[in-house]
């Protein structure tokens, strides 16, 4: 297989990576003047521009691997529902602010086992990318802990709304540790990704640490868990999430500002 073919085939691994990052950063978005305090607002704002960042630097990969020269523009703003590659965890809508720390914990802690396991990558360019966010999320991640530790070991009501966000968040978790897809085999075989579930162990270790600290339990497995999102099929926010994200690059095509 030639350098281009081999760039094709795993450039959806690539794709779901920066797909993540992408929703996730405008989920937080989001929260601008709804969070708790000024300070919060500026802290999530942060939290997402640092995301956004990522996502950017990832796409622009993306356009260079898969031989088609797009641009993060294009990859961001010209896809359909369908194309997207990111998990169902940070395409779902802003809930209360429990809820928004225990999902933050728990993509904070799979990122930064999967970047720290990315500085061994083939890809050059995605090790340079990987050495960087890994310490942005590092900040996420003590960010979440602070206030799941907060919240529960505050008073009984922080207490059973954060434990009740740890159950929301517990069907979602294990699509981020899904070995399946060509996308994930194409990466591992030449080198350049790492496989979901080898981030498991460290990414769960992290937040038992701080569920235990904040005085909270692990949720039971639950009945349902989410899947699909790796392979374009998502769950309903997504297209809501699309519809503004892309609304005025569809509208005006080709606008510059």
């Amino acid at each position: 297989m030639s350098e281009k073919e081999t760039g094709a085939a795993y450039s959806a691994y690539v794709l779901g990576l920066a797909d993540d990052a992408l929703i996730y950063s405008h989920r937080l978005g989001e929260w601008l003047t709804w969070a708790p305090a000024l300070e919060e607002d500026m802290a999530l704002a942060n939290v997402s521009l640092d995301l956004i960042g990522q996502a950017r630097s990832l796409l622009t990969h993306v356009g260079s691997l898969d031989g088609t020269g797009r641009s993060e523009d294009d990859l961001a703003y010209l896809r359909d529902e369908r194309d997207f590659r990111n998990v169902h965890l940070v395409e779902q809508r802003r809930g209360d602010f429990g809820q928004e720390m225990a999902r933050m914990l728990w993509f904070s802690a799979y990122q930064k086992a999967l970047y720290a396991a990315l500085a061994d990558s083939a890809d050059e360019q995605l090790r340079a990318i990987a050495a960087k966010a890994h310490k942005e999320v590092r900040y996420h991640h003590d960010h979440a802990a602070q206030w799941v530790v907060r919240l529960g070991d505050g008073t009984q009501e922080s207490h059973e709304r954060m434990q009740a966000a740890l159950t929301w968040v517990a069907p979602f978790v294990d699509e981020l540790f899904d070995d399946s897809g060509a996308a994930v085999a194409a990466a591992v075989t030449a080198g350049v990704g790492v496989l979901p579930s080898s981030l498991r162990s460290p990414a769960q270790a992290s937040v038992e640490a701080v569920v235990a600290e904040a005085t909270l339990t692990m949720p039971a497995t639950p009945k349902w868990r989410s899947r699909g999102g790796r392979e374009g099929v998502h769950s309903e926010p997504l297209g809501f999430l699309l519809a503004e994200m892309q609304y005025l690059p569809r509208s005006v095509p080709g606008a510059r500002w």
